[in-house]
């Protein structure tokens, strides 16, 4: 009803006569006067000059006129949005992920997809300086990243979960089996970690540094997926984010076991900051607030250590 009486308020403006208004709304005379009236009791002020004629708007009714015309508007392009997004929602959705976050696309990207059918993904691995290079140029709608970066100063960012540390390992050593697992008890251990110009392992090797141990790297390769094989098939030891092992089958190939002090760092959606996202990057947005990862990777740690129990 507000929306209506905004309305037959700009028709009345537009036209100076009640009955071209009312024509011009498709109501009756008595119902656009009705509507305007109690417009004014809600607003508790007199808008319209009233004789036997229209005679013009008060003075309070001339600056309600201008809050009509800003609300007729926003009302308008949220219309226009709505119908935007009640069709079928097309388009590319441009994702910059940086490595480490890669297995975990697709628990973003499948949601879209089945809730947006007509919507393909682009999906991209950059290191976290040129995806923020890439999404200042428009050339990403969105990004996957690490939120502790002070280069995101003016993006919009969506914290998804805290990335919490693990040691993986396929029949762990039962020295290792215990719920005060520190840095410097899985340093002699052989390991396979990322290269050194990988933000992960910049990390890794800072919590080592801070145990005062030196870790037996005996492999190093670019690739998450690398990793897992080298732990379940070669017998080697891992430190990775716990949100990857949704990518394994943790249960049945590889334990999961918490490092203690706990190494942590905040992943999430990033976003240049603009007055207002696109459909399709607003769409995905709002089904990356409704994911609940941390619960989902948090579980799997539990699940890993009780199993290697």
């Amino acid at each position: 009803m507000f929306i209506r009486q905004i309305h037959y308020l700009l028709a009345l403006a537009k036209m100076g006569h009640f009955g071209r208004a009312a024509e011009a709304c498709h109501v009756s005379q008595p119902a656009l006067s009705t509507a305007i009236q109690h417009l004014e009791e809600e607003l508790g002020i007199i808008i319209i000059q009233r004789g036997q004629r229209f005679q013009g708007f008060t003075e309070e009714g001339e600056r309600v006129l201008q809050w009509a015309r800003m609300l007729a508007q926003n009302w308008e392009g949220m219309r226009q949005a709505a119908a935007q997004y009640s069709q079928q929602l097309t388009g590319v959705l441009r994702i910059g992920a940086i490595p480490t976050t890669l297995p975990v696309t697709p628990l973003l990207t499948q949601p879209c997809q089945a809730e947006y059918p007509g919507i393909a993904i682009k999906l991209v691995s950059l290191s976290a300086e040129e995806l923020i290079r890439q999404l200042d140029r428009f050339e990403l709608d969105l990004g996957l990243t690490y939120l502790d970066d002070p280069r995101l100063k003016g993006f919009k960012t969506l914290p998804l979960y805290l990335e919490r540390y693990v040691l993986l390992a396929r029949n762990p050593d039962l020295r290792l089996l215990k719920s005060d697992l520190g840095w410097g008890d899985v340093a002699g251990f052989p390991l396979c970690l990322l290269t050194q110009n990988m933000q992960n392992r910049r990390l890794i090797d800072a919590a080592f540094r801070e145990a005062s141990v030196n870790p037996n790297v005996i492999l190093e390769t670019d690739s998450i997926f690398a990793l897992y094989a080298h732990v379940r098939s070669a017998g080697l030891y891992s430190v990775m984010p716990h949100s990857l092992l949704s990518q394994f089958e943790i249960h049945q190939e590889v334990t999961a076991l918490p490092l203690n002090p706990e190494l942590s760092r905040e992943v999430g959606l990033i976003v240049r900051r603009q007055d207002m996202l696109s459909p399709i990057q607003d769409a995905a947005w709002n089904i990356a607030q409704r994911l609940g990862l941390q619960h989902r990777f948090d579980s799997l740690i539990a699940a890993g250590y009780k199993t290697s129990r």
